[in-house]
């Protein structure tokens, strides 16, 4: 075993360790009186009845896929065994990570009450268990993995679909459980405020509201679990396109193949000493966690210089000290998309105050603006992508293009550390309400769920420009995989095939956002029919006299979002089968894999704008709201205050349900694609 692989084993020990560290330390604080047990114990068992029924679906799916892998000889039993060791991580993580929210958001409604820095820790603490567990299953998984096939093939030999199997396993659990859980989450959250607190006036997470506890459980089962799956594949896919670009240039050079999960190993050990820059700067939240990132970043590029200096011999294909810039390309990526995400989301720059302000004048003009706001958005990051890439090129080729990705993904642990922290502190503040705690404490919840706005849109950020990146490289591996039949496929624009897969790819990701809006509406329809219905049936709800019917609300949810998450999830697995199935026989396989590659292309290059536009424009729309009900333009209630509940209910699905979906829905295409390449040769 080299120092590469022990390295990186370690790192994943350590990450895990700290995971359940931070997990017995949460378990351990104060639960809370018993007025806050009763919404808490509803939560719960909402949040966990979803994650049975969902996880039953996708492993039937999951079970008819690994069973298609195992018998099919193109694919073999490597590659069915990592397409399930992939799929079992993912999922784990998500279902650890979501438990130990639910139990946090009740403690954090307490720790809340001593004020605004017991809160705070408890929320991140809770936060680093997702974070770091999600790092280092990840890191775990691919090492184990990448032994069992030196085992099989010899030291330095990397078979490539028993990785992409493992890859592929990863990315569909995420896709499900990304869609599902922001289809729950956003139907609930829309349906919620459009029947409580714009039809009847009452507060937001007024336990009166039938489909309160729906709106939380659904924090939970989408921000938490379906990020934490979204994340782990984000990951995994990129330390695998990295592994196996590695493989095709450099062939026989395991140094080359193991760095990227060495890269992975350091982002751990960084991430470990960043998040504790958190606690030093209590009285600001945003401050303190951006503070966590920056400070992992500085630590990343020191180990990364160590790593890739001492660790790494030069030849003559690359230097450690090339290896070292394009590693700081990737980070320098990352922090550029981090500033611009932060400007276009906070309530302290002008983009969501514009939109605040523009609320003032009605519904359209909150609308109007906000969509101007998330347009705009796109710019900056897409030229910080552009950037790095051209500058990882240079610097390695597409090697460094890869490097640079897994760089960027490298502070994972610490970046899903802040964007847990967000559902658990949305939760707190709704357990507050819905147990009538002071209003101080739900000031301090509110403050730090606005801060958990702005950390999950960075989060969402990051996801989206390693998600585009990896697909390029994944692209890559594709080209690659066709061997010396490569030679004979041009991927140039004049070739209608590659044209018309352009094309197709640059429709997909918007026929899957249509899907997933439709979905979300659908289901919030249904749910403000089911509050209604409870209102006009009981009206003594409002008086306080009885209690709502939330297990009705949760349930119509469940059934809604798994039901809808089956058509748009399928597509990216679907598009490339007919093409390859359906299209190659009435062409030629030639032809069918350069409209495949132009598919992959055309859909990496909407989906990442796209994805930002939603991401970014839904987060800004939401602190606009926030910003106005913390006292700005006039506070609560006002005609701006109204405008504002429009634009959020707009943003709500754009952030959490179609723009997170994309990411491993532009994995997931490339990686079947990939899986699919014997079929064409």
């Amino acid at each position: 075993m080299t120092t590469l692989l022990i390295i990186s084993l370690l790192a994943a020990f350590c990450g895990i360790l700290y995971a359940l560290l931070c997990a017995g330390w949460v378990m351990r604080q104060h639960i809370g009186a018993k007025a806050v047990l009763k919404p808490y114990l509803a939560i719960f068992e909402g949040a966990m009845a979803f994650m049975k029924i969902q996880y039953a679906v996708i492993s039937l799916v999951g079970a008819a896929i690994f069973i298609i892998l195992w018998f099919t000889p193109h694919f073999g039993h490597l590659t069915a065994l990592g397409f399930l060791l992939g799929s079992l991580c993912s999922g784990l993580s998500g279902l650890i990570g979501m438990n130990l929210s639910v139990r946090a958001n009740v403690r954090t409604a307490t720790a809340a009450q001593q004020g605004l820095f017991p809160a705070l820790k408890l929320a991140c603490r809770a936060g680093s268990v997702t974070g770091f567990l999600v790092g280092g299953l990840a890191l775990a998984a691919l090492c184990g993995f990448y032994l069992l096939l030196n085992i099989q093939h010899g030291q330095g030999t990397i078979v490539l679909h028993p990785l992409a199997g493992l890859g592929f396993g990863a990315s569909l659990i995420s896709i499900f459980a990304r869609l599902g859980g922001g289809i729950f989450t956003k139907a609930a959250d829309v349906g919620a405020d459009l029947a409580g607190k714009l039809e009847q006036g009452i507060p937001e997470d007024d336990p009166r509201n039938p489909g309160v506890i729906a709106d939380n459980v659904g924090d939970n089962v989408g921000d938490c679990a379906g990020m934490a799956a979204d994340v782990f594949e984000s990951f995994v896919v990129t330390l695998v396109a990295a592994m196996l670009v590695a493989a095709s240039i450099y062939p026989g050079d395991f140094f080359a193949q193991q760095y990227p999960l060495a890269l992975g190993a350091v982002g751990i050990f960084a991430g470990l000493l960043g998040t504790q820059i958190i606690f030093w700067m209590p009285a600001r939240p945003l401050t303190a966690l951006t503070a966590g990132v920056f400070f992992s970043v500085i630590i990343s590029a020191a180990g990364f210089y160590v790593l890739s200096v001492y660790l790494i011999p030069d030849n003559a294909s690359y230097t450690g000290i090339s290896l070292f810039y394009t590693t700081l390309v990737g980070l320098a990526a990352g922090v550029g998309m981090v500033v611009s995400t932060n400007y276009y989301t906070s309530t302290e720059f002008a983009p969501v105050q514009r939109i605040a302000q523009a609320s003032q004048s009605g519904h359209a003009t909150n609308i109007i603006t906000g969509l101007a706001v998330g347009l705009k958005s796109t710019v900056v990051p897409m030229l910080v992508i552009i950037a790095g890439i051209s500058a990882a090129y240079m610097l390695n080729g597409v090697y460094g293009i890869a490097i640079a990705t897994v760089s960027l993904l490298a502070l994972t642990p610490v970046v899903i550390s802040i964007d847990a922290f967000g559902p658990v502190t949305d939760n707190a503040g709704g357990i507050a309400e819905m147990a009538g705690l002071d209003e101080q404490v739900r000031a301090v919840t509110d403050k730090l769920d606005a801060v958990g706005n702005t950390s999950k849109a960075l989060t969402k950020i990051f996801a989206i420009g390693s998600a585009g990146l990896a697909a390029l490289v994944l692209f890559v591996a594709y080209k690659m995989e066709f061997g010396v039949e490569m030679n004979r496929l041009h991927f140039i624009l004049d070739n209608p095939y590659v044209l018309g897969g352009l094309f197709t790819g640059s429709l997909l990701p918007f026929v899957f956002s249509g899907l997933a809006f439709d979905a979300v509406g659908k289901s919030a329809s249904h749910l403000v029919t089911e509050v209604r219905r409870q209102f006009q049936e009981y009206p003594d709800i409002l008086t306080n006299q009885r209690k709502p019917d939330y297990a009705s609300a949760v349930s119509m949810m469940t059934k809604a979002s798994i039901r809808n998450m089956i058509i748009p999830g399928s597509i990216p697995v679907l598009v490339p089968l007919a093409v390859v199935f359906i299209w190659a026989p009435l062409v030629s396989k030639s032809s069918a894999a350069l409209m495949l590659g132009g598919i992959l292309v055309g859909a990496v290059g909407s989906g990442m704008v796209i994805a930002i536009f939603l991401s970014t424009g839904g987060a800004a729309w939401d602190n606009a709201k926030k910003y106005i009900e913390s006292g700005h333009l006039g506070g609560k209630g006002t005609l701006a205050h109204q405008a504002a509940i429009t634009g959020d209910t707009v943003g709500d699905p754009c952030k959490d349900t179609a723009g997170p979906a994309i990411n491993p829905m532009l994995k997931v295409l490339s990686l079947v694609a990939l899986l699919l390449v014997p079929f064409l040769l």
